[in-house]
């Protein structure tokens, strides 16, 4: 498993699936019962945060390798890699995280990284369970009954706060591989 202080409960799903909208779902359920949240999402192509035209694009643009954008409200890091750098890990994504100011850690991606995870599954996609090949899934949340390759919780994906209610069970649960 992935080392960390704080636990870490990921989503592994093939595209098109609805990781980003569960999780949209699920973030205020578990914010109601007080968890402090982080989220790392894998992105597997070139993506912007910042805004054409803006003073910190304007900025980075001109050649600034990082870019620091802070407010009294947020706080956020643009670093440009110029070298041919491999996908980053995990872990490496957990670094910049502060985890004295969290509870949790969500994971959205990082199929293949060492860590807990749920895997959503829509049947009708006509895609293989992902659970099958990668033995850190703990559940699969699905919209339509799935016979499991192996003894595994099923979900109600279209159920997030029943998912919320199993993700708060685990984590009090003191042997859980998603407790810390």
């Amino acid at each position: 498993m992935t080392d960390f202080p704080l636990p870490l409960l990921g989503f592994c799903a093939w595209s098109g699936t609805g990781k980003t909208t569960l999780l949209s779902h699920l973030i205020p359920l578990l914010r109601e019962r007080d968890l402090r949240l982080a989220i790392v999402k894998h992105a597997h192509h070139d993506f912007d945060i910042d805004k054409p035209g803006k003073d910190s694009w304007v900025l980075r643009h001109a050649g600034a390798s990082q870019t620091v954008v802070a407010s009294r409200r947020r706080a956020a890091l643009i670093t440009e890699y110029d070298d041919d750098r491999t996908e980053p890990s995990l872990a490496d994504s957990l670094a910049l995280l502060d985890p004295d100011a969290l509870d949790l850690v969500l994971v959205e991606g990082f199929k293949h990284e060492p860590c807990p995870k749920i895997e959503l599954h829509r049947p009708a996609m006509g895609r293989d369970l992902i659970c099958a090949e990668v033995p850190e899934v703990i559940a699969v949340a699905s919209d339509a009954p799935v016979e499991l390759p192996r003894p595994l919780p099923l979900l109600d994906m279209n159920d997030p706060g029943g998912i919320a209610d199993f993700i708060l069970d685990r984590l009090n649960e003191p042997a859980s591989r998603i407790a810390s």
